[in-house]
């Protein structure tokens, strides 16, 4: 964020055994011998999802008047205290002594969202609010290991506004032990989309202006305006290319003969199959949940946060199966909110291990897809609400150990067009920056 902006409105994360809408916390003493168990410590998500639930607006009138309001206006920031709060240390960390990503996902999710009400309110309490939903993310790239020993904090702030959608911009910082420069701090980076919907009707509804006050601020809105513009030519070519009949690997087919022929011998020869190789199949995992209350956010839908913080733990137990030692977290591509989810719905995440990147051998990629679907029972139905993509590695220390990542290898023409769909995208993605 500009150094020149007004600073961040910081949201404090305590430890405390009142439940988040009490105004009376009470504070806990890490070296009281007093303790309640961990998973009943309330963590920095649900404050934020519960933070306006007490809003008395839901029948009150529309907005009548659109806002123009700045960047500075939206943000806020959270900070970490984990080097001097033990409680809240232990809700986020990891068996190996980092931060649990899947955990911070959900707090930006979270975080994001409560930047979205602020824009998109006339601090008028009497005004009906509109519904934001999460649309996407965009592709977010862990540069560095978080500690769980060190303080760290998330901030953001809306940076660009179209008619009915915001984006904003969501940064992790954690200062490193070699150097305390704010430049070097950065570890992760997130755009997310939000939609507004007139609580009423469910159709899109305008949202308050932006006004940019410093040079970064307008280059973020500029670099907003050009995903806007990428993301509608990507509807549209989806559109035609729907509305032609064909699909995506049109012309593909000795691609994909490429990728079955090693997994026919699988199927069909399995003592004559490349040891060094595995079938997609093969590398699957799966869980599934009821969605509860506690999991809603402020509309009484389930968060994105929370299907992202599932998502990534089954990811990373793939990934963790499939290379037998623990996986270093990379990056996560762009994610879709297509399907709203909602309390009572039992979802199912599917894994597997989609294929591997072995060019570079002191650096193997394993790319994991995470499918969550929203199952019906009593309709014999099942959709699938959102498609995830991870990306992990393994420690350098393991490689020279002897550790050998095997290839993944499709066995049904389905499978090859979703690993060659993924190439493709990865390739986009890499030659658009």
């Amino acid at each position: 964020m500009d150094s020149g902006s007004p600073p961040f409105v910081n949201i404090p994360v305590t430890s405390t055994l009142a439940y988040p809408l009490d105004n009376s916390p009470t504070p806990i003493n890490a070296s009281s011998s007093i303790r309640k168990p961990l998973s009943l410590w309330p963590g920095l998500t649900t404050p934020l999802i519960f933070e306006r639930l007490l809003d008395p607006a839901n029948d009150g009138l529309p907005q009548s008047e659109l806002l123009t309001k700045t960047p500075s206006q939206s943000r806020t920031s959270i900070v970490y205290h984990f080097s001097n709060d033990y409680i809240l240390r232990e809700q986020y960390r990891d068996p190996w002594n980092e931060v649990r990503i899947g955990k911070l996902l959900e707090d930006l999710d979270a975080l994001a969202g409560t930047i979205a009400v602020k824009h998109c309110s006339n601090n008028d309490s009497t005004t009906k609010p509109l519904v934001l939903v999460t649309a996407s993310v965009d592709r977010m790239i862990l540069k560095k290991p978080l500690r769980v020993d060190s303080d760290l904090k998330i901030a953001g702030a809306v940076t660009w506004v179209g008619r009915s959608s915001i984006e904003l911009r969501m940064e992790v910082t954690q200062l490193s032990q070699e150097t305390d420069k704010e430049s070097d701090s950065i570890a992760l980076t997130a755009n997310f989309t939000f939609v507004a919907r007139d609580s009423k009707t469910g159709k899109s509804a305008p949202v308050n202006r932006l006004a940019p006050q410093t040079e970064l601020e307008r280059k973020l809105l500029e670099d907003g305006e050009s995903r806007d513009r990428l993301r509608k030519k990507k509807r549209e070519e989806d559109r035609r290319q729907f509305e032609q009949g064909g699909h995506a690997f049109h012309g593909e087919l000795e691609r994909l003969k490429a990728l079955l022929a090693e997994g026919r011998i699988f199927c069909d020869m399995p003592a004559l199959a490349d040891r060094d190789s595995i079938l997609i199949r093969d590398t699957h995992l799966e869980n599934s949940l009821i969605c509860q209350p506690q999991q809603r956010n402020i509309h009484g839908r389930i968060f994105g946060g929370f299907l992202m913080n599932r998502a990534f733990e089954l990811a990373f137990s793939t990934a963790y199966a499939f290379a037998g030692q623990m996986p270093c977290f990379m990056e996560v591509d762009h994610v879709d909110f297509l399907r709203p989810v909602d309390v009572g719905d039992f979802l199912r995440f599917k894994s597997c291990v989609l294929y591997t990147q072995l060019e570079n051998p002191e650096q193997p990629l394993i790319n994991i897809e995470v499918v969550a679907h929203v199952t019906k029972p009593e309709l014999r139905r099942s959709e699938v609400s959102n498609t995830f993509y991870f990306t992990f590695t393994v420690h350098p220390e393991s490689l020279k150990d002897g550790l050998r990542i095997r290839s993944v290898v499709p066995a049904t023409e389905e499978e090859a067009r979703r690993v060659i769909e993924r190439m493709d995208a990865e390739d986009s993605y890499f030659s658009s920056v």
